[in-house]
């Protein structure tokens, strides 16, 4: 069952190369209700909101070399997920979440509640994120086509999660800022703020490039 795992996680990015880590919380009570994540070593990602192909709208992007050597290097300090990661506390139910890692056909998962383990807090953290980020990235999406009006609220909640450091892979959102700061269906606040927006990004990528 593992190698089939392995090859419909490959599939996602058309190639069987490299290692990948998949992430997937299952949370009834929360929203949404299911997320799962499928990272390679080279950047690419892939973000659901349903199991595998019942999510015929996956998100696409590509993750910074930092963003990705972090998440890499968590999951090289937890053993590739071969050993148990739940506390076995009673505690409040905060999702069934599963770390697997697929290389070379094999994989290696573990699932859990709620984790102790320090480095397993940092890696949900940051698959926390990507979630918060694609968040933002559907709501932008649809308030770009469809509430025009409602583009600077949106904006206001990316600019607010962007000063937390909570937003992951920040350029897939250039297209869409770009877009509305050339926009003239659009409000001049929403406007200026999605200029200063991309501008903000941009800076960050010349400086990791230095």
């Amino acid at each position: 069952m593992k190698w089939l795992v392995a090859l419909v996680a490959a599939a996602a990015f058309g190639s069987a190369d490299g290692p990948q880590i998949f992430y997937s919380r299952l949370w009834p009570g929360g929203v949404p209700p299911y997320v799962e994540i499928t990272v390679a070593r080279d950047g690419r990602a892939v973000y659901r909101e349903a199991p595998g192909d019942q999510d015929d709208k996956p998100i696409k992007f590509r993750l910074r070399q930092h963003e990705v050597d972090e998440i890499f290097s968590l999951a090289e300090r937890l053993g590739y997920f071969r050993t148990p990661l739940d506390s076995g506390m009673k505690v409040a139910n905060l999702g069934e979440k599963t770390f697997r890692y697929i290389d070379r056909g094999q994989s290696s998962e573990v699932k859990f509640n709620y984790s102790q383990n320090p480095d397993a807090r940092l890696l949900a953290d940051w698959f926390a994120r990507i979630v918060e980020t694609e968040q933002h990235y559907i709501n932008l999406e649809r308030t770009v086509r469809f509430d025009k009006l409602g583009v600077n609220k949106v904006l206001l909640q990316l600019q607010a999660s962007m000063e937390r450091n909570r937003l992951v892979a920040p350029d897939q959102f250039l297209p869409f800022l770009d877009r509305i700061a050339a926009g003239d269906v659009y409000l001049n606040m929403a406007r200026e703020r999605a200029a200063s927006l991309a501008e903000f990004i941009r800076a960050g990528n010349a400086q990791a490039r230095r």
